[in-house]
């Protein structure tokens, strides 16, 4: 049997333009006083198709802190399953917590020049837990703090929320690129960045932001600190 597979990553806050499970959103977000959180997911095949449901964790994070049901089920043509994602925390958040979700479409089988082929479209979204006790911030990015260290630039999230932005980040006013080595920033973490030049110069940097909701919003600017001010 010849098997193709397409993988839609959704690293940042793009959806994946195809055929096959469309979440209606492009980020989870289940809230600890909830319980809960659900998604619709709406099968735009031509066919019915199974849908996989998994919670995935991030390297940083390998705790298990949900369930999701149905884990998988039939979707018929055009129609919409409600997913759940339901918390089994032990004890209180203190921060945010990231995980990731993946939705799979598994089509039936069809005969193609006597060869079967199945394809099956994978997205994968973001989830945040946030706890009961955290207010809600519209901007985390504002919370992080720029350092220089001699030749190395260090990002620092002191605050309890998941900040998601774009890896790739300008350094002010020369315009020099830095890059993180991934799309988020977890509570009490500091990130170096990778600078494409010296540091030389430097005042600020500007990065693409993306909301707890997965819009991007306009880039934002931030001083950097020489170690030490």
């Amino acid at each position: 049997m010849l098997l193709w597979s397409v993988s839609a990553c959704l690293c940042f806050a793009t959806v994946a333009v195809a055929d096959g499970m469309q979440p209606e959103t492009t980020v989870v977000v289940l809230y600890e006083e909830d319980g809960e959180a659900t998604i619709n997911i709406r099968n735009t095949d031509s066919g019915p198709a199974l849908l996989h449901s998994v919670v995935e964790n991030v390297p940083e994070d390998p705790e298990p802190l949900l369930i999701v049901t149905p884990p998988i089920t039939r979707v018929e043509a055009g129609e919409t399953q409600l997913v759940r994602f339901i918390s089994t925390l032990k004890e209180p958040l203190k921060t945010q917590r990231l995980k990731r979700v993946s939705f799979e479409g598994i089509p039936q089988a069809r005969a193609a020049g006597g060869a079967t082929i199945g394809i099956t479209l994978r997205q994968n979204l973001p989830l945040i837990l946030h706890p009961k006790s955290l207010p809600r911030h519209q901007a985390p990015w504002e919370l992080l703090t720029w350092k220089r260290t001699g030749s190395r630039l260090t990002v620092h999230n002191d605050s309890a929320y998941v900040v998601r932005l774009a890896p790739q980040v300008q350094l002010l006013p020369r315009q020099v690129l830095a890059t993180l080595p991934r799309t988020y920033i977890l509570p009490g973490e500091a990130l170096t960045a990778k600078v494409d030049g010296t540091l030389d110069g430097l005042a600020e940097v500007e990065i693409q932001p993306a909301t707890v909701y997965g819009f991007s919003v306009d880039s934002y600017r931030a001083p950097i600190s020489a170690e030490g001010d």
